[in-house]
């Protein structure tokens, strides 16, 4: 009886016993499956973190671009805004450049028009000359140099040696040269005397500076006075023995040397002032 008792008091703990360790097993293994449950939620949820760093990563990269391309789109659209106004304006300034360049060719045209109207009185003034005073005479040298006619006539047709009187002879040559001159009363007359290099020197004269000037000035008045040519249109000048046509170094060369040079020119201040005015004009 006595033992029954025992066993019957022992036999609830052993009981107890035996079902808390059965609930520990359940409950070990149902915190390990919770633990790999939290285990694998941190790992997705690490990834999902880091996803969503490269996401936010990509959405930056993405917004710079976006302002990137909005700001490049406004530029573009600024640039061709202010493009067509360039075109408009480069299509303005090239209208006006070639009407300037075709008011230039204008303005060259006319010029060269005026230079060979200017050629062609020259060389009607030469055949003038030519006829009128003739060429036969080896005394008298008729040409064109520079866009001006040039008469050479020897000083043995116009002086006595050493004397600055203009003879009789040299008028009738001279009545032609007038003849001419004053048919053209926009031209000038330029007499220049030239010696040879025999320094001369008597009573009046003091070298051949003053010889040289001496004949040019009886020339002129010889023109004026005598011919009647416009004392506005006659220029006088000595050359003394400084613009030879060839060396003094024989009678011969010598005697070429000595001779009276009568340039006829357009006047040259109108010329230059033509010239001017238009090269004025072609810089506008």
């Amino acid at each position: 009886m006595k033992k029954l008792l025992v066993l019957l008091i022992i036999l609830p703990f052993t009981l107890t016993s035996c079902v808390s360790k059965k609930k520990f097993s359940l409950l070990e293994a149902k915190e390990k499956a919770t633990q790999d449950l939290l285990n694998s939620a941190t790992v997705q949820l690490n990834s999902c973190l880091s996803e969503k760093e490269k996401l936010n990563a990509e959405n930056n990269n993405l917004t710079s671009q976006l302002d990137y391309l909005k700001k490049t789109n406004s530029d573009l659209l600024s640039f061709s805004k202010e493009m067509t106004v360039l075109t408009a304006k480069g299509s303005e300034n090239l209208e006006k450049s070639l009407e300037s360049l075709k008011e230039k060719d204008l303005k060259i045209t006319r010029l060269q028009d005026a230079l060979t109207k200017k050629d062609s009185v020259t060389l009607a003034l030469v055949t003038s000359l030519k006829r009128e005073v003739g060429i036969d005479d080896p005394d008298i040298n008729i040409n064109v140099e520079k866009g001006v006619v040039m008469i050479s006539i020897a000083d043995n047709l116009l002086f006595k040696s050493g004397s600055y009187d203009v003879n009789l002879k040299a008028k009738s040559v001279l009545a032609k040269v007038a003849k001419v001159i004053t048919s053209k009363p926009d031209f000038e007359c330029m007499v220049e005397g030239h010696t040879d290099n025999v320094p001369f020197k008597n009573a009046v004269l003091v070298d051949n500076w003053d010889l040289s000037v001496k004949r040019a000035t009886a020339i002129v008045r010889v023109l004026q006075n005598d011919l009647g040519v416009n004392p506005k249109q006659l220029i006088p000048a000595g050359r003394s023995a400084y613009v030879p046509l060839v060396a003094n170094d024989s009678a011969e060369n010598k005697a070429k040397n000595r001779r009276t040079r009568i340039i006829i020119m357009p006047k040259i201040d109108q010329f230059y002032d033509m010239l001017e005015k238009e090269m004025k004009n072609l810089g506008k």
